[in-house]
C-alpha cells in the first residue's frame, strides 16, 4: 500500500493483466479461492444489474442484503463525511480478473434508508446485458495481493462456471446470497467425508483382494428412474408430513417438484454415480502399471466413461421433472395421457387424452397441452411448432429466461408454468409478466376453475 492508502497501481495492474490473461476463468476462480479465506456468492437481480444497461438509473451498484453487511466480509464501515453523518462507507480495492482492473469500490450504508447497503464504482461492462439469475462472485484475500484485499467475478448463468458454482456449492433451490469457506470449490464436501472414505475403503479393498470386477458390477447399474424419483418424492413428503403428492393439498406445488428434482433426488443420484464411476475408472487405471503411461494410452476409454456420465445426467435431469409433474397430476385425481405421438409431435402431457385433442368439433378449452422443460434455452421453440387447437403450456425450473423470449412465447400462444418461488423472485423475470402462471396459479385457474372436465374428481 502506498502511503496514501492507495494499492500500488503498477503492482495491481500487472496482477490484473496475468489474471486476465487466457487462462480460463474457471482455473483463475480456483486460483483465487485458493489464496481467500471467505467467498461471498450472490445470486443478481435485476436492480443489481439494470444500472449498466440503463444509462438513466440512479443507482449504479449492487444490492448487498444485511446479513451480508454485517458478516464481517467487508471492511469495516465509517462516516467519514461530517456533513452526511448517516452515510456510513466502507472501502475495498478489488481486483477483477475478467477486465484487467483494479477498483477502489465502496459499500454504502444510508443509515437514514434503513439496513440495506449497495456496492458501488464497478466495472460496468461485466454487469451488462446479462442473462437472468446470474452470479456474483467474490472472495477475500487471506493476504493482501498488489494493495488488493478482494477480487470478483460476475458470471453469466447461461455459462459453465456459474453451472459449476451451483453443482460443487450444492446451491439449494431457493438459494439468494451467502458466504462460504475458500475451500468449497475442493474435492469432497465435508457433510460427505465419512461416506467418500468408506467408499475409498471398499475400492482400496478391492483391489488389494483382486476382486475389483466384482466391485465394479455391484456398482454398474445405477437403480431405475422411477425408483430414485419415487424416493426422493417419499423422502419430501416425509419431512413436510404430506400423506401423498395431491398439488391440492400442497400449498406450492412447483416449489415442492423443484426442490424434489433438483436437490433431493439429485443427491441420490450423485450417489450412485460416483459408485459406477469411479468403478469404471478404476478398472481402466488399476493394474496398468506406469499410471501416466496407462492414463495417454486407455484416454479414450476414460473419455467415454466422463462423455456417458455427463448425457446420462442430463437425460435423468429431464426426465426426473416429468416423473414428478406425473405424480402431482396422478394424485390429484387429473386425467392426462403421457408422451402421446401427437401429429409427429410428442408432448409431454396431454389433458386429458389425445383422443379429446384429435376429436372434431370440440372446444379450445376441452384439452391442453403440458410441455416440461427443465432448461429452456432456446428449446421451447420446439413447443411452439405444435399447431394443436388448444392451449399450450411450458412448465420449467429455469429461472434465465430473458423477458424477450417470454413474450416471443406470449406471441405464439406458449404460457410459462413456473415454481411458486420463482414467480415472486427478484432474480428471475417472471414476477411483472403476465404470460407466466406458478404451478399454483396453473392448478387453481387452468385446471379446476377453466377446465374442470379435466379433474377425476371433484376438488373444493
Amino acid at each position: 500500500m502506498t502511503k496514501q492508502g492507495m494499492p500500488d497501481l503498477a503492482e495491481a495492474g500487472r496482477v490484473a493483466e496475468e489474471a486476465a490473461d487466457g487462462t480460463p476463468l474457471w482455473w483463475k476462480i480456483q486460483a483465487l479461492a485458493n489464496e481467500s479465506d471467505q467467498l461471498l456468492l450472490k445470486k443478481l437481480s435485476r436492480n443489481d444489474t439494470s444500472w449498466a444497461d440503463d444509462r438513466g438509473k440512479h443507482q449504479a451498484g449492487l444490492y448487498i442484503p444485511v446479513e451480508l453487511k454485517d458478516s464481517g466480509f467487508f471492511p469495516p464501515f465509517e462516516a467519514n463525511n461530517p456533513g452526511k453523518p448517516h452515510i456510513f462507507v466502507a472501502s475495498m480495492d478489488v481486483l477483477w480478473p475478467q477486465t484487467a482492473e483494479v477498483t477502489r469500490s465502496n459499500v454504502r450504508h444510508y443509515s437514514n434508508k434503513g439496513t440495506e447497503a449497495h456496492l458501488t464504482r464497478l466495472p460496468k461492462d461485466l454487469f451488462r446485458e446479462l442473462t437472468p439469475a446470474s452470479l456474483f462472485l467474490a472472495g477475500r484475500f487471506a493476504r493482501p495481493t498488489a494493495g488488493c484485499g478482494w477480487w470478483a467475478v460476475v458470471l453469466d448463468s447461461a455459462g459453465e462456471e456459474a453451472e459449476l458454482i451451483e453443482t460443487l456449492l450444492d446451491l439449494p433451490v431457493d438459494f439468494h446470497h451467502g458466504l462460504f469457506p475458500a475451500d468449497s470449490f475442493g474435492a469432497g464436501r465435508r457433510a460427505e467425508q465419512d461416506e467418500l472414505e468408506d467408499l475409498i475403503e471398499q475400492f482400496r479393498l478391492a483391489i488389494r483382494n483382486g476382486t475389483l470386477h466384482e466391485l465394479v458390477a455391484r456398482y454398474s447399474v445405477i437403480p431405475d428412474p422411477v425408483a430414485i424419483a419415487t424416493e426422493a418424492r417419499n423422502r419430501w413428503l416425509h419431512a413436510n408430513g404430506h400423506g401423498s403428492f395431491d398439488p391440492w393439498e400442497i400449498d406450492a406445488p412447483g416449489d415442492a417438484i423443484m426442490k424434489i428434482s433438483r436437490e433431493i433426488e439429485y443427491r441420490l443420484y450423485r450417489a450412485h454415480e460416483l459408485k459406477r464411476r469411479a468403478s469404471e475408472l478404476l478398472a481402466i487405471l488399476a493394474g496398468g502399471g506406469d499410471l501416466a503411461s496407462t492414463v495417454v494410452r486407455r484416454y479414450p476409454d476414460i473419455d467415454a466413461v466422463l462423455l456417458s456420465a455427463s448425457q446420462q445426467r442430463k437425460t435423468r435431469a429431464g426426465r426426473s421433472f416429468e416423473h414428478h409433474i406425473a405424480a402431482a397430476l396422478t394424485a390429484g385425481g387429473i386425467r392426462f395421457q403421457e408422451q402421446a405421438v401427437t401429429g409427429g409431435r410428442r408432448p409431454d402431457f396431454v389433458l386429458p387424452d389425445v383422443a379429446t385433442l384429435r376429436r372434431k368439433g370440440r372446444t379450445r378449452s376441452d384439452a391442453l397441452v403440458l410441455a416440461a422443460k427443465t432448461t429452456l434455452r432456446e428449446r421451447w421453440k420446439q413447443v411452439s411448432s405444435e399447431q394443436l387447437d388448444c392451449d399450450v403450456f411450458l412448465a420449467t425450473v429455469d429461472d434465465r429466461v430473458s423477458p424477450v423470449a417470454i413474450r416471443e412465447m406470449a406471441e405464439l400462444g406458449i404460457r410459462l408454468v413456473v415454481p411458486e418461488l420463482l414467480k415472486r423472485s427478484d432474480e428471475a423475470f417472471y414476477k411483472e409478466e403476465m404470460n407466466v402462471l406458478s404451478f399454483r396459479e396453473f392448478f387453481d385457474h387452468s385446471i379446476r376453475r377453466e377446465r374442470p372436465s379435466l379433474l377425476g374428481r371433484i376438488k373444493h
